[in-house]
């Protein structure tokens, strides 16, 4: 899938695939995954499917994880391994004989590098040990430490994941940040996740593109090891411009200040009497975090706080630790020694404090061009980020420069509609948008004592409460940080109720043919076996026959209904209420999969038509931007029978009595853009939601009634009417012109306008979905294009133009297209670029031409090195990071 409206922002993931591979070691990066523990989710899985058939089968297959890991990532996995019948089993994974007496069951090991007490480890004979049993090592690490740090690739890892928060994203009470997810060549088929491709134009210029489209879930579907659906690319994004900006010199400028400064800290730590990284055997020492040992870590984290208001971590009974990042100062060192000394065996009193520290940097001989260095064993070596990307960009002038340079290739709503069906594309208001840039809402560490972040409490519990009123649910839970992460967790509740209530043989899931592919995926990875059901051909509505008899055949093990109202086709379903009580009469759950919710809010309601489960999407309907791939949040509405079974979180409460595992590496998933939710839903009110879905029904309805004279409409209701969304049916087209979906998707960016949502969910079709956000201008001028298409293709069938070169084939056009050579065409170049009026005052170019995906080539790229063989561009021959400059020429 080429997408040339949205290149600009593809390049830029491209530089952040380049940093994960570069700093990795490894050979591949995809363009984020969701957050550190979701990663560590996705680690396991991967490690299972890349075993042989015999050995994924095994009863007592086994996920090690070193007791050093996270402890959030730790209890993250437990959420994914129940599904998957992994057993997970913490413990040293330095002890080489622990992880190899698993023997044949074992999938794959976990650590981590850095440690989660900040201590840097070998783990080469742990790769050695595992590779022998036919198993994967994964490593969740941080893309800062592996500036100074040895690369997981080159002592063995399979895997590397982490957060890349530290890469210039707020910590914003625990998200949203990048995940990053690396692994070998070998292996990449197997990796979750979107993954940009560098390719070519039909002019030979580059070209970025999703790739691997295989792995996506509406293909896969309950075969999928996966669900993720979006990651967190404007995230991604992000961090990829601070090492733009910062470059190889800067990023290890940073990474050496910053472990400077934890070796003085250390070293005043004991001078005051305290034992540092007490038991850690760490061969490499630590990068930015010093563990030292105190009486009463919570006694003495919980004073100082209260004292000095410094947060520590309690690591242990008897041990904090303290983390350094690039924004301490001397000043803040010197604070925290002064808090130390409370609680010191000794207190050098010839110094002061400022004093004490300097004395302390000259010992170590550690100054600003002397800096701090790690161990020579474990020191890097290897060149990073050398592509002049990233050794271009550092005064403010260019940055800027680079970045409004890639936003202009962008077409975003700043240009026009962007009408992709079960998208839900609309206005993220400014007002709403600017409390996520307010340091209160930013600056806050996910795991800081409750008693800090009141204002969050506030927000949250009225979010919750507001949610839980517009969808008729008696309890919310915000932890998960995607729709796909929504739609699992809100399954596992149903199974842990199940499992509570003894009734852990119900397992089957039932699921329109029609739903989203991350419903089966979802329910796969929950652990239910899936059955699909019908949907009636001309209607799009549920087979109620087949729901009926699949609903009786399997009433013993039923466990619940994916159901999506309005369904993806766009229609009301007019039997939905009966379909629920169908399930709930053999004893299941309704599971309603929220998407489609911006065409129900005060109209109805997930609770009141039947449902016990629902996720939301925030990034669709309550307005958080999409991000060109997330952020999402996910958020999950249920009734009273299943609210204890909400998700907990090991560090801070949250949940029920009887609380799954958690969904998301922080309590709150990706709460700093949650305030966006909450402004929109004050602002609006009930009244203005209200009003919202009925100007989205209506927008939808006109544009479908003015287009059913040129297009045929797929699916509609018996008063011909469609829900939020409507699909345009293209298929007939291809006989009697040549013309696909995707040559329409292709020549709207002629006009000016962003595609609808192409071949889903029915094949070589166009969803459209207006939302609430555009007025009827823009409406009619999106109307207006597509039957000036319509009027192309005419032409096409009536023998007036070619089948093939003709304007929309030949579609996008590039102002490099029009201009050079000798144009031999049967359409003008002024057809081609203004074919209707109002371009030739508001004109978005395109700045690529259409993929050709069968040109052959005689270089492919992989990870900076040339290979000589035949092949075209595309799945076959990726090549997923920065061209080299050599490429270029």
């Amino acid at each position: 899938m080429v997408l040339t409206r949205i290149a600009g922002r593809l390049e830029s993931l491209v530089n952040f695939q380049t940093v994960v591979t570069d700093l990795t070691g490894l050979a591949i990066a995809n363009a984020s995954v969701l957050d550190e523990v979701t990663a560590a989710g996705e680690a396991m899985t991967m490690s299972l499917a890349t075993l042989p058939a015999s050995r994924q089968k095994r009863p007592n297959r086994t996920f090690f994880v070193d007791s050093k890991v996270h402890p959030q990532t730790i209890a993250g996995l437990a959420s994914r391994a129940e599904g998957f019948g992994i057993n997970i089993r913490v413990g040293d994974a330095l002890d080489i004989a622990s992880v190899k007496e698993v023997g044949q069951d074992l999938i794959g090991v976990l650590a981590q590098y850095p440690a989660t007490d900040g201590s840097i480890h070998d783990y080469s004979r742990l790769s050695e040990a595992v590779h022998e049993v036919g198993a994967l090592l994964s490593v969740a690490t941080d893309l800062l430490a592996l500036t100074l740090l040895k690369s997981p690739a080159e002592f063995g890892a399979d895997i590397a994941f982490g957060n890349a928060q530290r890469f210039g994203v707020p910590m914003g009470y625990g998200g949203p940040h990048a995940g990053f997810f690396a692994t070998a060549d070998k292996f990449k088929r197997k990796m979750p996740g979107r993954l940009i491709g560098v390719s070519k134009d039909r002019l030979g210029d580059p070209a970025y593109r999703l790739a691997l489209q295989t792995r996506e879930q509406h293909i896969r579907r309950e075969k999928a090891t996966s669900n993720i659906c979006t990651a967190q690319a404007l995230l991604a994004n992000m961090s990829a411009m601070y090492a733009v900006y910062h470059g190889p010199a800067g990023l290890k400028a940073i990474a050496e200040k910053i472990h400077s400064m934890s070796k003085i800290l250390a070293e005043g730590a004991e001078r005051l009497g305290f034992e540092i990284n007490a038991g850690s055997k760490a061969e490499g020492g630590y990068f930015d975090t010093v563990a030292i040992r105190v009486e009463d870590a919570k006694d003495v984290t919980a004073k100082i706080a209260e004292w000095y208001g410094i947060n520590l971590r309690v690591l242990d009974t008897d041990k904090v630790s303290i983390t350094v990042d690039e924004t301490v100062s001397m000043q803040d060192l010197a604070d925290i020694l002064a808090a130390l000394s409370a609680f010191a065996e000794r207190i050098p009193g010839r110094l002061t404090w400022d004093e004490m520290l300097v004395e302390i940097a000259e010992d170590l001989a550690i100054t600003t061009t002397t800096p701090a260095a790690v161990p020579e064993a474990f020191r890097r070596t290897s060149p990073y980020l050398q592509h002049p990307n990233f050794n271009k960009y550092h005064s403010e002038t260019e940055m800027l420069r680079y970045i409004h340079h890639l936003q202009n290739k962008d077409l975003s709503l700043a240009n026009s509609m962007i009408p992709l069906g079960s998208c839900t594309m609309k206005l993220n208001a400014t007002t709403e948008m600017l409390p996520i840039t307010w340091p209160e809402f930013s600056s806050l560490h996910p795991f800081v004592p409750l008693d800090q972040a009141q204002g969050y409490k506030v927000l949250l519990g009225e979010l919750e409460a507001d949610l839980a009123d517009i969808t008729g649910f008696d309890a919310v839970s915000l932890q998960p940080n995607s729709g796909a992460q929504g739609e699992f967790t809100g399954l596992r509740v149903i199974r842990a109720y199940f499992k509570a209530t003894g009734q852990s043989l119900r397992d089957v899931c039932l699921i329109p043919a029609s739903a989203h592919g991350t419903n089966p995926a979802s329910a796969s990875m929950a652990g239910m076996r899936v059955v699909t059901i019908k949907c009636d051909s001309k209607s799009g509505d549920l087979d109620m026959a087949d729901l009926k008899a699949k609903a009786d055949k399997y009433k013993d093990n039923l466990a619940a209904i994916m159901i999506t109202y309005p369904s993806t086709y766009g229609v009301f379903e007019p039997q939905i209420k009966e379909a629920c009580e169908i399930v709930h009469s053999f004893g299941g759950q309704v599971y309603m999969d929220g998407a489609n919710m911006n065409a129900q809010i005060g109209l109805c309601s997930p609770g009141e038509i039947g449902a016990d489960v629902c996720h939301l999407n925030l990034h669709k309907t309550f307005c958080i931007p999409h991000g060109g791939g997330g952020p999402g949040v996910g958020p999950i509405g249920v009734k009273q029978h299943l609210a204890d079974f909400l998700p907990a979180h090991p560090l801070i409460a949250t949940g029920g009595a009887q609380a799954i595992a958690p969904a998301s590496a922080a309590p709150w998933g990706s709460a700093s853009i949650l305030p966006i939710s909450w402004a929109y839903i004050k602002m609006m009110g009930a009244r203005g939601l209200t009003h919202a879905t009925k100007i989205t029904l209506l927008n939808a309805n006109y544009m479908a009634a003015r287009l059913s004279a040129h297009y045929n409409i797929l699916y509609t209701n018996t008063q011909g009417r469609c829900a939020h969304e409507f699909i345009l049916d293209t298929r007939g087209l291809k006989e009697t012109s040549g013309i696909e979906a995707i040559d329409i998707a292709k020549r709207l960016q002629d006009y000016g306008f962003h595609a609808p949502t192409m071949s889903w969910p029915v094949p070589n079709t166009l969803m459209i979905e207006p939302t609430e956000s555009e007025n009827l201008q823009e409406l009619d001028r999106f109307c207006d294009a597509l039957i000036s298409i319509r009027k192309e293709i005419k032409e096409i069938e009536d023998g007036k133009a070619p089948r093939e070169q003709n304007v929309l084939k030949m579609a996008p056009h590039t102002i490099k297209d029009l201009i050079s050579g000798a144009w031999n065409r049967e359409y003008s170049r002024e057809e081609a670029a203004y074919p209707l009026e109002y371009l030739k005052e508001r004109k978005f170019w395109p700045t690529v031409t259409r993929v050709d995906d069968g040109m052959f080539i005689l270089k492919y790229f992989m990870c900076m090195h040339m290979l000589t063989v035949p092949a075209a561009y595309g799945d076959m021959n990726l090549f997923c990071a920065c061209v080299p400059v050599e490429a270029e020429e």
